[in-house]
């Protein structure tokens, strides 16, 4: 599969695999200057990359785990949806979950990539629903 990209700055970086058989392709951060994220402080961080990812797919932006583990360094929606329709430029939602500033560095790796399919599926109303063996156990119900 193809998925085109357009750099939306002289400064941006394409997406980059790591290594032949990475799931993921690492993105960059799109600053002219260091960014430092205060703890609990969360904010976009734009890639100056825009994707044209093909229908019946979806672009999830996942975090790095080396950032969550080292910096405590995450994507507070993760994973975040890119829509095959949207056309605007792919921003990263961090948060910086440690107790410590963290400097987010113009071209750093914040985030991978990862393109999947997605089920098209219509949703029917209904008054019952079939049975299961976990019926309506929510949280937890399953033990820990």
């Amino acid at each position: 599969m193809t998925v085109r990209f357009k750099l939306l700055s002289s400064s941006a970086r394409p997406p980059q695999r790591m290594t032949e058989h990475s799931a993921g392709c690492d993105l960059s951060a799109d600053l002219d200057a260091d960014l430092i994220l205060q703890p609990g402080e969360r904010t976009a961080v734009p890639t100056g990359l825009a994707l044209e990812i093909p229908p019946g797919f979806e672009g999830q932006v996942r975090p790095r785990s080396g950032l969550a583990l080292n910096l405590g360094l995450g994507i507070l929606n993760s994973p975040g949806t890119v829509d095959s329709d949207y056309r605007g430029e792919i921003k990263v939602i961090l948060v910086n979950a440690s107790t410590e500033p963290v400097t987010v560095k113009p071209a750093m790796r914040i985030a991978q990539l990862v393109v999947c399919p997605v089920a098209e599926v219509q949703f029917e109303e209904s008054d019952t629903l079939g049975g299961s063996c976990r019926s309506d156990g929510g949280f937890g119900h399953t033990g820990s």
